[in-house]
């Protein structure tokens, strides 16, 4: 193996230096030619939270309930899930009963979370349909009138 010296070491690295100065030099050209050639007004409006024409109300940091976030992780979960399956699927020759093994494995234990997720009410965001039927069958079952009055 060939030893290299600082010479050629350098050499070797003016590609990467010619692209991080092309990068610079793109990036100072766009914001010069943004600085002359955007758009300059100054409107009463301009410097107001929102120019739409409606006023504001309230305020725009409101907490999200915890049932988005929860969604949210569950997709990526399964996202990620579904590229380990495809990079599977891939090389499914080359890995062979190993990884037919291990991708079983994956699969078996993703179901078991699923379905643990499910049982503990996870993946339930609103009211319960067959609570709402009992409600309205005791109550309103019992006693037709309730529903007129």
């Amino acid at each position: 193996m060939k030893q290299m010296n600082e010479s050629e070491s350098l050499v070797s690295l003016w590609p990467i230096l010619v692209y991080a100065g092309g990068v610079v030099l793109l990036v100072a050209i766009m914001l010069v030619a943004s600085y002359f050639l955007g758009e300059r007004h100054k409107e009463t409006a301009t410097d107001t939270v929102y120019e739409g024409g409606i006023t504001e109300t309230g305020d725009a940091r409101f907490k999200f309930p915890i049932h988005f976030y929860i969604l949210a992780m569950f997709f990526v979960i399964f996202d990620l899930e579904a590229i380990f399956i495809l990079a599977w699927a891939i090389n499914v020759k080359a890995l062979g009963w190993g990884g037919y093994i291990a991708i079983s494995t994956f699969i078996g234990l993703l179901v078991a979370v699923f379905i643990y997720e499910w049982r503990i009410g996870a993946l339930e965001f609103g009211p319960s349909g067959s609570k709402i039927l009992k409600k309205y069958h005791k109550d309103f079952k019992s006693d037709p009138n309730k529903i007129i009055n």
